[in-house]
Order: C-alpha cells, then structure tokens, then sequence
C-alpha cells in the first residue's frame, strides 16, 4: 500500500509540542522518535476516522466513539490500524470528562501499531493543541523563508566575486550543509565545494542523474528535448541527491549531495542554478568576447550592420520589460530574465531593462514582469525597433498584459509611397511638440481611455486630459471626428 500523501504545510516536531509546558501533554504509547513530525491538528468523534485524513495530522478524539464496555478486543485494533493507514502521525485523548483515564486497550493498540499516543489533560482543550500547531507552523515557515532569503543574497553576492563559480559552489554547499560540484558537457567534474560524498556508489548515484538531465542535443536551450528533465533526484546511503541542468544550454551541469533534504533546499539549489547558468554560458559561448568587439567596433565608428554578425544574427527583436514587483531592478535579476528570454544582451535602466534578441527566439511571458516586444528589424533599424518596444510596454502596463508586441504596419500605409506618406506626417504634426505628440500617439491607441493613457504615461489623467485639449487645439480638428482620428493615426505610425 502506498504511503498517504501528506498536506503540503511546514512539519512541527511532535517534541515541540510535547515540550510546550502550557498544554501539559505527554507521550504515553508508541515509539519516541525525535524525528517524528505532525502537519496539522484534527479533531474527530468518528469510529473510522480514516475517510477525513489527509495524512500526517494529530489526530484529537475524546473517545465518545468507544461502544461502553469496550475492552481488548478488536475495536481498539481496528480504530488504530485505521489511522495509521490514513497516515495519521499521533493520536491524543483528552482526559475528561467522558474517561477518566486513557483505556488500557488503547494504549496496546497504539504501542502493537506504533501510533504515538498523547495523553491530553482535562484543562487542555484541543483548539488550544490546533491553535499551538499552527503557531508553530507558522514560526516555521517564517524561519524557512528568513533562511531561503539570506542563501539567496549570500549567493548573488557570491557570483559577483573574482572567481564567481566557486564562490556560487562553496555558498550552496554551505547552505545546505553538504556537497555541491559543477559538471561538465563531457560529464567531468570542473568544480567540487564542500564535503565529498565518500562512497563511490553516491558519486556514481549523482553523475547517474547528471547524465539524464544534461541536454542530448547541442545548441541553445530552447532546443532540449521535452522529454529531458530539468531536475532529478534521488537518495543514496542516506544522502539526498540533486541535478539541475544549467539553461545556458551547452551541458553543464550542477550536482549537490546532502544528509538532510530542507523544504528550502531546492529553491536554494535553483537560485545557484539560474546563476550558474549565467557563468558557465558567459564562460562557454565566448560571449562577452563578442560583445566587447561589437562595442569598440560600434565606438569607432562601425554601422550596426557591420557589428551584429558578432552578435549572432542579422534579424533582432528589441524587448522592454518592467519588473511587477521589484522597485529596482539589479542586475542579476535582469541577467536572469534574459537568459529566460534566450539573450546575454542586456541593458538596465533606472526603469526598465532592454534585451536584445534574436528574431529566432520566440518571447514569451515571463513571472512578475510586463514586457513589450518590437517587431522584427535588421540592425539598420534597432533605434526604431527601441521605440517600438517601448509604445508596446506602455499599452501592456495600460491594458495589464504580461506581454504586447508591437503590430505590423496596416496595408492602408503600405498604399501609399514611403516619402509621401512622411511627409503628410511631418506637415500635420508640425505643431506639436514630442511630448504632445507621444501623449496623443498613447492616447489614440488606448481608445482614448484617460486613465489607461495615464498610467502608460506614469502621470495624472488631468495631465493626459490637458494635452489633448492642446493638441486639439494647435492642430484646429475635433478629435471625437473618426475621421480625424484615423488620419491622425495613420500619421502617428510613421517611424
């Protein structure tokens, strides 16, 4: 029979609610495991309790259920072979006022079945025991999340050091108080941190699962077979293994090996992954070389069509993203969402980090950011793809869309010749000046929607609702006219 799953909420040693000097409670039967571990606090009269566990729970009765005269017979062996098959943890009778004392029968069962047994005393009540699991549980998870925070700035910090992959290494291996190594596409070790594992049947364990994670075919990462894994995991001699495959995509891949296996250990784990990643990838595809080259070409005065073969392609996207939640992005956080986004060529500004992608890299969108892509440009037209991207991450945050893209020119435009069509533009928006003339632009695409123009504008409607009353007047046309709206559209489209 297979073990019941258990709710999905931090564990509270039994000990420490057996240590609580308030509830009074003690261990009168079963097993005294210090391990030993309840998620959560149930109280029930039923005779079979088992179909309302999930599993792991202190299960609190006061024993209405037990048939009057009830003795060592098959009852007690029944109702306590049907909790632990439930998967409950411990089973704790309240004294008073329907027994006296625990029964005795009760107590062999438990000990027959090794059901920890708790015995509750008459001035406890059970949502007094339900109320000291869930603060326990609470202080958990709040210790858990204080732990899972400062892994993840020692770490960071750890991978802006001289020798960055080592550091990220020795920081994990510490956190998770074990071992942690860096393989690579040929499956060697390139990197090791903290204490090897000592038997040969744990390394082989851990290259093992670095073999089924580490992608079969070479290129990006975009391309990993769907049936390769991320992660694999497995225990060996007591140890609990972990790969993670890098998403730089050229096989590396990260191995750690520990005794205990925390609830935050894996989104440890992930963080030095992501980061890895961006190591071993920079290190790897000779990047940052290229980059190097492309700038100082760029800076003595090579076109961009020139400098883009060095990065990689000749047909580029322009992304503009703005975090949901971060009031400032730094500059791994940014480094990570381009490697999501499959692109090393990134920038960070104040308020909004650009990526430069390649036209074969489909954006998608990606948790706690808006993004806004571009169309398709060569690298005569990044400046206006830029433009592009930046109009298309205005209308996300206006409209909520984690991702907008930047719409092809309509075939009305592709009607008229490209110098006319110019200069139509230039003559009827010569009156405004450009902060007009983007106002207009945001607000003409949103529908004319005050609140939406202002909030991709990051200023008050009022403001908004002034500067169309400008343009309309400098311009002399009414701007509820459809007509005017649609010349003045096709007009804004211009580059």
């Amino acid at each position: 029979m297979p073990d019941p799953a258990v709710p999905p909420t931090p564990p509270v040693p039994l000990a420490a609610l057996l240590a609580r000097e308030d509830l009074g409670l003690r261990q009168i039967a079963g097993p005294v495991d210090p391990s030993a571990v309840v998620h959560g606090a149930h109280t029930s009269e039923m005779a079979d309790p088992y179909p309302y566990l999930l599993g792991g729970e202190l299960l609190l009765t006061a024993g209405v259920h037990i048939p009057e005269g009830a003795g060592p017979d098959p009852y007690f062996d029944a109702y306590v072979s049907r909790i632990v098959a439930a998967g409950g943890a411990a089973l704790g009778f309240g004294v008073a006022p329907v027994h006296e004392t625990v029964p005795r029968a009760l107590v062999a069962a438990c000990d027959a079945y090794g059901l920890p047994l708790i015995e509750v005393p008459p001035g406890t009540t059970f949502s007094g025991v339900a109320r000291a699991v869930w603060q326990l549980m609470a202080q958990a998870r709040h210790a858990e999340l204080r732990r899972v925070t400062e892994a993840q700035q020692s770490l960071a910090a750890a991978a802006s050091r001289p020798d960055p992959v080592p550091s990220v290494l020795r920081q994990l291996a510490q956190r998770v108080g074990g071992w942690a190594a860096l393989y690579g596409p040929d499956g060697a070790e390139v990197a090791v941190a903290g204490g090897r594992p000592g038997t040969r049947p744990v390394r082989e364990a851990l290259g093992g699962l670095a073999r089924i994670v580490r992608p079969t075919a070479t290129g990006p990462a975009t391309s990993r077979p769907a049936a390769t894994p991320a992660s694999a995991t497995d225990t060996v001699a007591g140890l609990h293994l972990a790969a993670y495959a890098l998403g730089a995509g050229h096989g590396f891949v990260l191995g750690v090996a520990a005794p205990h296996r925390a609830p935050g250990d894996h989104t440890i784990a992930s963080v030095a992954a992501v980061l890895l990643s961006l190591l071993t990838g920079e290190q790897q595809s000779g990047s940052g070389a290229a980059r190097s080259s492309a700038l100082v070409r760029l800076l003595l005065g090579a076109p961009a069509e020139d400098v883009a073969p060095l990065l990689g392609g000749e047909r580029w996207m322009v992304v503009h993203a703005r975090s949901d939640t971060l009031a400032a992005v730094d500059p791994v956080a940014a480094s990570a969402l381009g490697a999501a986004l499959g692109s090393s060529l990134v920038d960070v500004a104040p308020d909004v980090v650009r990526v430069l992608l390649p036209a074969e890299r489909e954006p998608a969108p990606q948790p706690g950011w808006t993004l806004g892509v571009s169309a398709v440009a060569g690298p005569a037209q990044w400046t206006d793809a830029d433009v592009q991207a930046g109009r298309a991450l205005a209308r996300a945050r206006a409209t909520r869309a984690a991702l907008v893209r930047y719409g092809a020119r309509p075939a009305l435009a592709d009607l008229v010749p490209e110098a006319d069509a110019d200069a139509h533009a230039r003559a009827l928006l010569a009156p405004l000046a450009p902060a007009l003339t983007e106002t207009l632009r945001t607000w003409l695409s949103l529908h004319g929607s005050w609140d939406r123009t202002a909030v991709a504008l990051d200023v008050h409607r009022n403001t908004v609702r002034q500067r169309i009353a400008k343009c309309a007047a400098l311009l002399e046309l009414d701007l509820d006219d459809p007509d005017v709206r649609m010349e003045l559209w096709f007009a804004l489209r211009r580059p």
